[in-house]
């Protein structure tokens, strides 16, 4: 029976389902905020107490990882990874904090429907990340994120559309431009994640 002289550590999966459970949670409470009109400014801060959580899990990640001799697939795919779904959490936590920063006082149309995918991405990403050790169907998650990304780009294109058509006022039309943007990020960089886990799953096998 093959042995290893030195133990391969296997936590790495358990720690990027860990980080993928408190991007979830954010995603949750951006949709929260913005599920009632005028929207939740106040849980801005709930969503910066989990970018913060996220930002100790991911250099927990990191830190670790500069400690092991043996990683259960290859050491710049971890750390990709680990900063890859930070950076979801980053382009949610900047769209929640424009809420209470701009005043923004009413839910535009669009607005709800891109913070739903972006829940439902986060949930496929994290569904790949809970296969990814034993390999199987991580695939179908993949393909749901990116088809998922491409949803969030058309409701993107059809509320900025929208925006310009309705909005007279030219500075509530960059706050909401930028508010979309960021919104749409987010979705962007579950898709990077899910690309990433793609990738490990062909290389590995």
């Amino acid at each position: 029976m093959a042995f290893r002289l030195i133990p391969r550590e296997e936590r790495f999966f358990a720690d990027f389902i860990a980080l993928a459970d408190e991007i979830r949670a954010g995603a949750r409470l951006l949709d929260q905020m913005l599920a009632v009109d005028p929207p939740l400014a106040d849980r801005a801060h709930e969503v910066k107490e989990v970018e913060h959580k996220c930002d100790f899990l991911t250099h927990d990640i990191i830190q670790r990882l500069n400690q092991t001799f043996v990683t259960p697939i290859d050491r710049e795919d971890i750390h990709l990874l680990a900063r890859s779904l930070d950076d979801i959490m980053d382009a949610i936590d900047d769209a929640a904090a424009l809420i209470p920063l701009y005043h923004l006082e009413r839910v535009r149309p669009g607005a709800r429907e891109l913070a739903s995918v972006i829940s439902r991405s986060v949930d496929s990403v994290r569904a790949a990340l809970a296969t990814l050790e034993s390999r199987k169907g991580v695939l179908d998650h993949v393909v749901e994120v990116n088809r998922l990304e491409n949803e969030a780009d058309r409701i993107h294109q059809r509320s900025v559309g929208q925006l310009f058509d309705e909005e007279k006022d030219a500075i509530e039309v960059m706050k909401w431009k930028e508010f979309f943007d960021l919104l749409e990020d987010a979705t962007d960089r579950c898709e990077d994640v899910a690309n990433l886990v793609e990738n490990v799953v062909v290389k590995h096998g």
